[in-house]
């Protein structure tokens, strides 16, 4: 029997479907994988879990209420991003950068970062540019409330929006890979009232050279943001 609007075929299991009835769209929702990721990077970032620290899987499986199968795939996947080490004989080890790692990392983000904002200032959409600018008073909020991690993301994502706005799909895979190395550094850099200050200075220039599509005042205020970046971590390696 063929199937009629508002009817079901014979032997099937599913609820009758009005003929006017949109389709089912399936709701989505934070995967167990994809909080305990976030959990994860948040606890490695503010230095819950300091860097050489070797991870009790049992131990952090109780203070998260997860069971040791899930946080074992979250660890792997952390350290693909290069936060944690999975040293032999050791287990999960969450990752030491030396000072020298972090100067290369800068440099090299440095010239991700100048070579997108060139190309953004010339291919971005009034709308696109309007978009940073709105994620930036969102972290202009999270300073006026001194909430540190939150402005940090958020702080995080005017960058990334920055280097998407070059339209480079590679330039940009390259940018997110080196980025999420340097997570906890870049975090470390506000730890002073002085240094946080300095920083959001920093990403005032930066927007309004976006907002006025001057591409050499952006790679001006960039440049010095990622140096002063460096003055800002180089004493909390």
């Amino acid at each position: 029997m063929t199937a009629t609007a508002g009817m079901q075929p014979e032997g099937s299991d599913q609820p009758p479907v009005a003929a006017d009835e949109p389709a089912f769209v399936k709701i989505s929702r934070h995967t167990l994988h994809g909080e305990l990721l976030e959990r994860l990077r948040d606890m490695i970032i503010e230095s819950v879990l300091p860097p050489g620290t070797r991870i009790n899987e049992s131990q952090l499986g109780v203070r998260l209420g997860v069971s040791r199968t899930p946080l074992r795939e979250a660890i792997k996947s952390v350290a693909s991003e290069g936060l944690i080490e999975l040293v032999p004989g050791r287990g999960a080890v969450i990752k030491q950068l030396t000072e020298r790692d972090v100067r290369e990392m800068l440099e090299v983000l440095a010239a991700l970062e100048t070579a997108a904002a060139r190309a953004a200032c010339r291919r971005a959409t009034d709308a696109e540019i309007a978009d940073v600018r709105a994620l930036h008073d969102s972290m202009m909020a999270e300073y006026a409330r001194r909430n540190r991690l939150e402005y940090y993301k958020l702080n995080q994502a005017v960058h990334a929006a920055i280097v998407r706005l070059a339209g480079n799909n590679f330039l940009s895979g390259q940018y997110e890979a080196l980025q999420l190395r340097l997570k906890r550094i870049r975090f470390l850099g506000n730890a002073a009232p002085e240094k946080w200050r300095g920083a959001v200075a920093e990403h005032e220039a930066m927007v309004a050279a976006l907002a006025a599509r001057d591409a050499e005042a952006l790679v001006r205020a960039l440049t010095e943001h990622l140096e002063q970046t460096w003055v800002r971590v180089r004493d909390s390696i």
